[in-house]
Order: C-alpha cells, then sequence, then structure tokens
C-alpha cells in the first residue's frame, strides 16, 4: 500500500505548520544579500522528511504521546535542517553542480565564494540557536551527525580512487553519509521530550536503519528503476560504487569483472559504457539484490520502532519507513 505525506503528516499537522513559521524567523537576518538568499533557500524546500521524523519521534516516545510538542523539539528541528542545509551548499560548491532538486544552486546563481559564506553562515546560525537555549545534547546528537557527514563523503572519495568498494565498506559509508542525518533526526526527536538515554540510542537506531535503506532506494534510481530527477547513470559516470554493481562485480569473472570496472574507471560520460555497466548490473542480480538488503534494513527498522508503545505518531512512522522504500522520486 502506497502512503502519502499529507497522510503520513496527519498526527504532526499542526507542529509542521508551527515549525515553517519558526524557521523562517530562524533565518532572518539583516543582511539584504543574506536574507535574500535564505528567502530562495525556504522556498525551494523538499518534502520535509527531517522535521517530519523529528516531531513524529518525539510524540511516539513521549510519556504522554497526545502531550503538545516542548520548544526543544522545535529548535533542534531547526538545528538539523540549518546544518544540513549547510552540508547541501557546500556539497554543490565541492560537486561543482549547478542544480539542487530541479533549482539553480545557490553557487550557481550567487558564485562559489559567496556560497562557501552562506554554507558557514548556516553552520554559525544552527550553533547559535542551539548555545543561546543551552541545547547542548540536542547539540552533541547534531555534531555528530555532521562530522561522519564529512568522514563518510571522504571515504567515499578515498576509496573512489581505486574503485575497491566491498560491502562492508560500502554500509560505512552509507551509514555515515546518510543513515547518520535521519538518525539524529529520531535522536533529536526523543531526547527533547527528556527520554532516557537508553531510549534515545534506541530511537537513534532506528532511525539509522531507515537511513540505510533510504540510501539503498536512491541508489536503485541510478538504474532506471524510476526517475529521481537525476540522470539514470550519474553514479556511474561520477564512478561512484553503489550496492547494486558491487554485488554484480562480486559475481563476475575476473575478465568480466576488469571490462566493467574499466567502463566505470573510463566512461567519460559516454553513454554506450555506463549503459553496458547498467546492463550488467541488471542481468547479475544486482537489482534485486540490493531490494532484499533494503527491505532487511527495513524490517529491522520496524522492530526497533515496535519496542515503543502503540500510538497514531508510530502509526505514521511506520508509514513514512514504507513511503521510504516505495516512493519514486
Amino acid at each position: 500500500m502506497k502512503y502519502s505525506l499529507d497522510d503520513i503528516q496527519a498526527p504532526i499537522a499542526a507542529e509542521m505548520q508551527e515549525f515553517e513559521l519558526k524557521f523562517r524567523q530562524s533565518m532572518q537576518t539583516r543582511v539584504l544579500l543574506l536574507d535574500k538568499i535564505m528567502g530562495y533557500i525556504i522556498r525551494r524546500k523538499g518534502k520535509q522528511l527531517r522535521p517530519m521524523f523529528v516531531f513524529l519521534t518525539a510524540h511516539t516516545v513521549s510519556p504522554d504521546p497526545t502531550a503538545p510538542l516542548p520548544e526543544p523539539t522545535f529548535r533542534g528541528a531547526a538545528l538539523i535542517e540549518l546544518l544540513h542545509t549547510a552540508t547541501l551548499v557546500h556539497d554543490d560548491v565541492v560537486d561543482e553542480s549547478n542544480y539542487r532538486r530541479g533549482f539553480f544552486s545557490i553557487n550557481a546563481l550567487w558564485k562559489n565564494k559567496i556560497a562557501v559564506l552562506v554554507g558557514d553562515y548556516l553552520l554559525s546560525r544552527g550553533l547559535q540557536l542551539a548555545l543561546e537555549h543551552d541545547d547542548f545534547d540536542l547539540l552533541k546528537i547534531v555534531n555528530r551527525a555532521v562530522r561522519e557527514l564529512s568522514e563518510g563523503e571522504l571515504l567515499q572519495i578515498e576509496k573512489a580512487r581505486r574503485l575497491d568498494i566491498t560491502e562492508e565498506v560500502y554500509f560505512d559509508i552509507i551509514r555515515q553519509k546518510t543513515a547518520s542525518l535521519i538518525a539524529s533526526c529520531t535522536a533529536v526527536g526523543a531526547s527533547s521530550v527528556g527520554a532516557s538515554k537508553e531510549a534515545v540510542e534506541r530511537a537513534r537506531l532506528f532511525g539509522e536503519k531507515v537511513g540505510m535503506a533510504f540510501q539503498i532506494k536512491d541508489d536503485l534510481f541510478d538504474f532506471g528503476t524510476a526517475e529521481i530527477g537525476k540522470p539514470v547513470g550519474i553514479d556511474i559516470k561520477e564512478k561512484k560504487m553503489t550496492l547494486p554493481l558491487i554485488y554484480a562485480l562480486q559475481q563476475a569473472s575476473w575478465l568480466q569483472k576488469r571490462r566493467v570496472i574499466y567502463n566505470v574507471q573510463n566512461n567519460d560520460g559516454r553513454a554506450d559504457r555506463v549503459q553496458a555497466v547498467i546492463e550488467f548490473v541488471k542481468k547479475s542480480g544486482g537489482l534485486e539484490y540490493a531490494v532484499e538488503r533494503m527491505k532487511q534494513f527495513r524490517d529491522e527498522a520496524l522492530a526497533i520502532l515496535h519496542t515503543f508503545p502503540a500510538s497514531p505518531a508510530r502509526v505514521s512512522l511506520e508509514q513514512l519507513i514504507e513511503y521510504t522504500i516505495e516512493r519514486e522520486k
């Protein structure tokens, strides 16, 4: 069964509206250029999955799931959005990317120097928001995620040079690059309502499992399983080793493996070489294997989620997990 984000958001619809207002206020600045750029960032917001994870987890873990959420929950969600947006702005500079979610990137419109400074501003604004209210526990959680994001990116760059990524290394990369952020959302949600350290860790691990499934789904889009707003084969063009390709190479003969790796290393954006890699992965069962592992992480996430009491918010989290692995973009 497919779920819409509107249905999933139902138990937290009021909180999401309140959050949007508070987040806009947190982005306001007296510098005209900066204020203009902040407005542009807000207008091109995505599905807002991160604040959804924060609010739904907070309600799920709270001793009273129907009670209004406290201010630290909203600040935690804003902190994550600010720091995550900063990393995206910096990523676009590093990747020399002119687009983000179908919109022009900050560096495309205002050039690299301004984009780097905007990213720095967002980072400092997030830190200021947390420090002004002594939200040290929330800051620790989010700081860990930002550190792991950077380490994951550097690990991927290091391994991409040699294309020697094993499944173990791949899972380590996506745990740091993607899963750590969703884990920070669920941990912040739990911590913001005063949950025990044990409950916060359970919530964090739940988010990590969801994040692993989310990234594998993202990797599958690269092989043409659906449209996600990026050209099919872009990971191959960028020499990124994803789970379907890693598995397929494990099944290949030495000669076949050598030929495929050559096509990845020397594709130079050539459609025929990229397509040859895609066809190889499909014929080798790489997509089926990745789907199987994605569902395994989903099941592990659900098992952890069900250690918390039943509530409308928990039902929405179950639906959000299904949405994550069934989405078509």
